[in-house]
């Protein structure tokens, strides 16, 4: 029955379209007889040329009568559908029909024969057709129904899913064109760069076996194709039809095109998106997640799994999420918060912008209003007190210029010592001056003090070296003599007498040690943005910024000198420079001699040291009884052994209801690379059974080194009790400093819990006591002062990092939240940036496994927490939407800790949203 050659078998819902060179169908039985109580099974067979018969697939059929001399087709669901008048045709058709149905009689006899031989143990053959029957019955009713199920609203889900391109331009293919004509030898495209060319080069593996499925599909074995069959693979890469995208998935499975997926095969894709995806850890476990979607997809244990299984299992797995799932949208919120999407005229919505600009901005308006006032002011008298001088005869608005510059300058050298007194800043706000003072932006002014610093040198210095000195110099000596000898002496100065006496040299060099520390302050140096080869690479890093800063100490001291030598003032009571800068200077003073000896008391002892994936350093220390804190705040570390000079500021992680301190410390700078090599050398690698992670602890035969600690200090954070709901987000090592507050959260949590038990208690014996004795004179009482309720009713911490192992440095934290936050009050999500978002063909596999493994397990796959873990970044718009409808007349306090690019993003959400509803934002950033 065949002509040698290739049978063709293609995989589809409904019955198949079965070419002519092979068996339609046969309908055959387990029992010895044909009849209408007897169930039957559709085999499909592939007959070769060389006699050999290929089993394709056998499902349950539907009971067919079939006579010799009847025109009843072999399958009911295909009908006839052509009539011909030619009674010998009609014969034809007949004698074909019925060869066709003795076949398959013949077939069932032998399949029969063989099943009784493989019949388990001691079993009868009967039990042993009866058990692959009905195995086989069970998964054609599941298949009914997994076709029912599949509604409009599934329909619309496939359309999102199993995306191959994330590419939606129209003009997606003219670039995939253009890549292919800068990558093609002699007209055709290799394997290798057939990734790159369709723009998946960072999934090559993924992309390569998509090829040879797609070569597979046209019973080819190619290592080179032309532009017209790229185009045809393109083609059905993003074809719209889920169903086509769903078979190019199944086909890169299916690698032996027997129509169906073995656990080996699953396995094999597991791991495959894994790599796409860069999850390791999902490649060591993808043999048991592999046994997880077969016990799931075969129950009856047939060993293999089809398409429409696959299809059923990428449609429904939202069924399996029922952990850490979006916000509810619920109509109402939506309704009472539509009256902010009503149109609003030109005029209306600038005098809102304008509003709320005021009431996000009127504690900074008003400080840096007064400071320019008060600059203004200062530069005003000191232009009109010079103008009375008899030099301005000579040197004339250069040197107003130049003086009111002068005393701007005074003033702000002193004034930009007052936002890095931390231990005053954090005092001052927790009093009520904090309502009124922006204190949280401490180093924002100070930066922009610096900026004001500047532009007055530029004044001062340049006035002074390009104007009047110039003037000086060049004046007659008549003019010299009636305007300026009593203050320049005689005969009259060089241009050179002028620059190299006190008042000079000393300006020369304050602008030289200022420009070293202003330069290596800014973001291109300290951030190690700009590469220099060595060994000028020294100048760039927290460490060049760290030590330059301290040129200050040199130049407050040539400050004071430079203003006691002043030539144009001789009353030394009208040299007011070091009045200006006693108080800040004794101030700043007394802090670093404060932070010294805390320091040194503040002695402490680590307990633990674990270094985790992705270059994080966790250190767990011992608490000083004196040290008391707020969740939200930092403290700075110093560890004499890396440098006995540099401190630097680290979130606490740790609760204030804790017996222990600890931070979390990444690998950023020269600093911290040195810290943690430093501790690599005394931490000991893990023991058989435990996680693959260096850890150090008091029993550690090495000796730890030796930390030194100051703090705490205030942070916008700290402030997070006062807000109904919270919104936590953190980038990477930016979650710390809201780890300590999920810990303060629920330890608050549990001790309302522990009080209302005891309170409930308590009730219960008083009642019981006074029942059973009158002679009880004092029952006992419900405590009447009961600790104050949390203010907040509910936490969302979203924390977005690229790397799987950051999970692991919180992972106790995310579960004991999990695990006893019984009312909800905080929820977590995690979000993991490496792998491509819900959708992806690349990450469909994974989505499932996961959805999977939490609903049966309860842990999730990727975090190896129990909270879930999304997949690409979080919609910020969807998000604080969903929180404004969700908590209407509520005061959100959004705290963020990362990136400034998407700090900028959820300011400007907050301002947006808070025009539109009566949820009130209040954005937070922190700042080190």
């Amino acid at each position: 029955m065949g002509d040698g050659s290739l049978p063709t078998h293609e995989r589809r819902w409904a019955s198949d379209t079965i070419p002519a060179n092979t068996i339609l169908s046969a309908t055959t039985s387990p029992g010895t007889e044909y009849n209408s109580a007897e169930e039957f099974v559709e085999v499909t067979l592939d007959l070769q040329d060389d006699d050999t018969i290929i089993l394709r697939s056998v499902e349950p059929a539907t009971v067919i009568n079939v006579d010799e001399g009847s025109d009843t087709p072999v399958s009911a669901s295909r009908s006839p559908t052509t009539r011909s008048s030619s009674n010998r045709l009609r014969q034809f058709s007949q004698e074909l029909k019925a060869e066709a149905v003795a076949k398959a009689r013949q077939f069932s006899q032998e399949l029969k024969a063989e099943l009784r031989k493989f019949s388990w143990g001691n079993g009868h053959a009967s039990q042993t057709v009866n058990g692959f029957d009905s195995a086989l019955a069970a998964r054609a009713l599941r298949k009914q129904r997994a076709q029912l199920d599949r509604t409009r609203s599934g329909a619309h889900k496939a359309l999102r899913g199993l995306r191959f391109i994330s590419n939606n331009k129209a003009n997606a293919w003219e670039e995939v064109e253009n890549k292919f004509n800068k990558l093609a030898k002699d007209g055709y495209l290799f394997r290798s760069d057939f990734a790159q060319c369709i723009g998946m080069k960072d999934s090559k593996e993924f992309a390569l076996e998509m090829f040879d499925a797609l070569s597979r599909r046209r019973r080819l074995k190619v290592e080179k194709i032309s532009k017209d069959e790229l185009y045809e693979y393109w083609s059905q890469i993003t074809d719209q039809s889920f169903d086509s995208r769903l078979q190019i998935f199944f086909d890169m499975v299916d690698k032996n095109e027997d129509g169906r997926i073995t656990e080996a095969e699953v396995k094999e894709i597991i791991m495959l998106s894994a790599s796409a995806n860069k999850l390791s850890r999902l490649k060591e476990q993808a043999e048991e997640y592999a046994a997880l979607i077969m016990e799931e997809l075969d129950p009856e244990r047939l060993g293999y799994i089809e398409l429409w299984q696959l299809e059923t299992l990428l449609l429904q797995k939202d069924t399996y999420v029922s952990y850490s799932q979006a916000l509810s949208y619920t109509s109402q919120a939506l309704s009472q918060n539509l009256h902010g999407l009503r149109k609003k005229g030109r005029i209306r919505r600038m005098s809102t912008k304008l509003v709320y600009y005021l009431e996000e901005n009127w504690k900074r308006i008003w400080v840096v209003s007064l400071w320019i006032m008060v600059m203004i002011g200062l530069f005003t008298w000191k232009f009109f007190q010079y103008k009375q001088k008899s030099a301005f005869n000579v040197m004339g608005y250069c040197l107003l210029t130049a003086k009111g510059a002068a005393e701007t300058l005074k003033f702000n050298m002193a004034l930009i010592l007052m936002p890095v007194c931390r231990n005053t800043i954090t005092w001052l706000r927790s009093t009520k001056l904090g309502l009124f003072v922006p204190f949280d932006d401490n180093i924002n002014f100070h930066k922009t003090i610096a900026a004001a610093i500047l532009i007055g040198v530029i004044l001062h210095v340049g006035n002074h070296l390009a104007c009047d000195f110039p003037r000086l110099i060049s004046s007659s000596n008549d003019n010299y003599r009636k305007f300026l000898k009593n203050d320049f002496g005689s005969p009259k100065p060089t241009y050179i007498d002028l620059v190299k006496g006190t008042e000079g040299v000393t300006g020369v060099l304050m602008v030289i040690f200022m420009a070293i520390a202003f330069t290596l302050a800014t973001r291109w140096f300290r951030r190690n943005l700009i590469k220099l080869p060595k060994p000028f690479d020294r100048i760039t890093g927290f460490n060049a910024f760290w030590y330059s800063h301290h040129l200050f100490v040199i130049v407050y001291v040539l400050l004071i000198i430079h203003g006691e030598f002043l030539y144009l003032v001789h009353i030394w009571y009208r040299r007011t420079t070091w009045m200006y800068l006693a108080v800040p200077v004794l101030l700043y003073a007394g802090e670093r001699i404060l932070r010294f000896f805390r320091s040194g008391f503040s002695t402490v002892r680590l307990l633990k040291v674990a270094i985790y994936p992705g270059g994080v350093l966790t250190l767990q220390m011992s608490k000083p009884p004196q040290f008391r804190y707020k969740s939200g705040q930092y403290m700075f570390v110093q560890c004499p052994a890396v440098s006995p000079f540099e401190w630097h500021p680290f979130s606490i992680t740790s609760a204030p209801g804790d017996d222990y301190l600890s931070v979390h410390i990444r690998q950023l700078g020269d600093w911290t690379q040195a810290l943690k090599r430093l501790f690599s050398e005394v931490c000991e690698p893990p023991v058989a059974g435990k996680s693959g992670l260096l850890r150090a602890d008091e029993a550690t035969k090495k000796s730890l080194p030796k930390l030194l600690i100051d703090g705490p200090y205030g942070a916008p954070a700290q402030d997070y009790s006062k807000y109904d709901v919270l919104l936590l987000v953190g980038l990477g090592i930016g979650a710390t400093p809201f780890i300590s507050i999920l810990k303060d959260l629920l330890n608050n949590i549990v001790k309302m819990e522990e009080q209302a038990d005891s309170v409930s208690d308590t009730s219960k014996a008083s009642d019981v006591s006074v029942a059973s004795s009158n002679e009880s004179t004092t029952p006992n009482r419900v405590p009447s002062k009961r600790k104050k309720t949390l203010k907040t009713t509910n936490a969302y911490f979203y924390w977005v990092t690229r790397e799987q192992g950051s999970f692991d440095w919180f992972k106790g934290v995310m579960n004991e939240v999990a695990e006893l936050d019984q009312r909800g009050v905080i929820e977590m999500h995690n979000y993991l940036t490496s792998v491509y978002e819900e959708g992806d063909a690349r990450s469909a596999l994974i989505t499932m496994v996961q959805a999977l493994n939490h609903s049966k397990n309860g842990v999730d796959i990727v975090s190896g927490t129990r909270v879930r873990t999304h997949f690409a970044r979080p919609k910020w718009k969807n998000v604080l939407s969903k929180l404004s409808s969700k908590h209407c007349n509520a005061r959100i306090g959004v705290f963020y800790c990362g990136a400034p690019v998407l700090a900028k993003e959820l300011s400007k959400l907050c301002y947006e949203l808070n025009q539109k509803g009566s949820t009130k934002f209040e954005f937070h950033k922190e700042h080190f």
